[in-house]
């Protein structure tokens, strides 16, 4: 087992890492918007669905990897009423159209309105 860890994605806010490649497959943990340069959340569900994808894409990258090679995320939302906007914005990023599961649910981490966990093959 490897731990996946970058400095282009935002680090582990709590006792857990970034992911782990595990007989060349990676499971990333859930990225939530946070700006890895700032630590910032951006204003919106289209700003924030931007950045955590493209928190999921640098850890992905960083091992080997990339969005393409996704085959499962699971995404979280703090308002189900921002299904279509994040949609809009998913579909940009995930164009393989991994299996995805999408729940709602009472709150996330720093207040953000979305989180991405994704699991991939690394070649």
């Amino acid at each position: 087992m490897n731990v996946l860890q970058t400095e282009k994605a935002p680090g582990a806010i709590g006792p857990y890492s970034q992911g782990y490649e595990v007989n060349g497959i990676l499971y990333l943990s859930g990225q939530i918007p946070v700006d890895p340069v700032t630590g910032t959340v951006p204003e919106g569900i289209a700003a924030q669905a931007e950045q955590s994808c493209k928190n999921v894409a640098a850890i992905l990258e960083s091992a080997g990897s990339s969005l393409d090679k996704v085959f499962k995320t699971t995404c979280f939302l703090a308002d189900m009423g921002d299904f279509a906007a994040f949609n809009e914005v998913y579909a940009r990023y995930f164009t393989s159209k991994p299996a995805r599961s999408c729940v709602a649910v009472k709150a996330l981490p720093k207040g953000v309105l979305c989180e991405i966990e994704a699991i991939a093959v690394k070649a």
